[in-house]
């Protein structure tokens, strides 16, 4: 009994790869020294395929499903080794088990920024990065191209190679493309599709198929992001001079507040704080009109008419106006406008005596004093 078991147990009769883990490729099914045996039964799983190679070259490949291994359906197999007529003896051969299931997020990126030229920016450097999917189509050229006699091959074992192909060809063809660069973002898609046919035929050299390829983000440097952000502003502001009202209607309302929570002193402060913020953003924006005037003296277009400050005057304790300078200055000559005269102007935080304003100061002193004896 214990020689029979012993001559058994050197023939293999079961031969199966139950896979557990979630990145292995190819595994060589532990043969040893044994033999397999004729009629012995073969069990190839969804999603996997069985290579048999017979010294060093592959003989036959089964798809899923359960076989009894006979001359019959080894054709290759039995032409190498010769068995005429039938001949069922143990034989000899290597046999792997690929997995033909897709192995997907594989993480694929540019290592270093890419040099590209844009028409709008010029040289720019980009990163890119994503990932794709990919599986074993031709498991019989896979396991002769690329896993060889390595018993166990995984997703690891060849990512770098596949990774690096992706890279190189996806930003090759995003540098084709001669997409602006802002524009890069709304075709994510069509460079997905177009670097997937491009290296498909690379996939297929190797035995494998590119299932996925996607573009999560194509990146410019921290600075350069940075100066669009600045350029992206500017143009979100828009108007510049509605600008300069809209901040120094903020200030006005910081000092109402001012005003309400720190009595007399804060409305003094809050005012003041509110006419210095308007008289800082109307020098910015008047210098901003010289330098732009200067840029354009060699333009036919003229400048824009300058326009003219109007007031309003309280007179008996009611709003009248607004008035330009000029009816201002025949009513001060009249003296119905006298130096107390309370009198507003878009810009000021609150009412002012006339002889407060700069502008109006300079009326009363064109102005002749009354005739003696009046």
């Amino acid at each position: 009994m214990g020689i029979f078991n012993k001559l058994r147990n050197e023939f293999i009769d079961i031969i199966e790869w139950v896979d557990e883990s979630k990145d292995t490729i190819v595994w060589k099914f532990p043969r040893y020294q044994n033999e397999i045996k004729m009629n012995a039964k073969l069990t190839v799983r969804e999603s996997q395929m069985a290579v048999f190679m017979n010294e060093g070259t592959v003989a036959d490949v089964f798809a899923p499903g359960m076989y009894t291994l006979t001359t019959q359906n080894m054709p290759i197999l039995s032409t190498l080794r010769g068995w005429k007529y039938g001949f069922n003896s143990p034989f000899k051969a290597d046999v792997f088990f690929v997995s033909t299931r897709q192995f997907v997020n594989q993480k694929w990126g540019t290592k270093n920024p890419i040099m590209l030229r844009d028409n709008e920016f010029g040289p720019v450097r980009l990163r890119a990065f994503g990932n794709y999917a990919f599986r074993v189509q031709d498991a019989g050229l896979f396991v002769k191209t690329i896993a060889a006699t390595n018993p166990t091959f995984t997703v690891e074992d060849i990512n770098e190679q596949l990774r690096n192909l992706a890279v190189s060809r996806g930003m090759d063809a995003i540098a084709e493309s001669k997409i602006p660069v802002l524009d890069l973002a709304a075709n994510y898609d069509e460079f997905s599709v177009f670097i997937t046919d491009k290296i498909k035929s690379e996939f297929s050299e190797l035995g494998l198929e590119l299932t996925k390829f996607l573009i999560e983000n194509i990146s410019l440097p921290s600075e350069v992001e940075a100066a669009l952000d600045k350029r992206s502003s500017m143009g979100i502001v828009g108007n510049l001079g509605a600008y300069a009202q809209f901040q120094a209607a903020n200030a006005m309302e910081k000092s109402a507040e001012n005003q309400a929570s720190g009595g007399i002193m804060g409305a003094g402060l809050g005012a003041g704080f509110g006419a210095s913020i308007g008289s800082q953003m109307g020098g910015i924006f008047q210098n901003n009109t010289v330098q732009g005037n200067s840029a354009t003296q060699a333009s036919s277009t003229p400048p824009p008419i300058p326009t003219v400050n109007t007031y309003h005057i309280a007179i008996d304790g009611q709003q009248t106006g607004p008035f330009p300078l000029e009816e201002i200055k025949n009513r001060i000559a009249s003296n119905q406008v006298l130096r107390d005269t309370l009198v507003w102007s878009a810009g000021m935080p609150n009412w002012a005596r006339a002889d407060s304003v700069d502008e109006l100061k300079a009326l009363f002193s064109q102005t002749p004093p009354p005739l003696p004896g009046n």
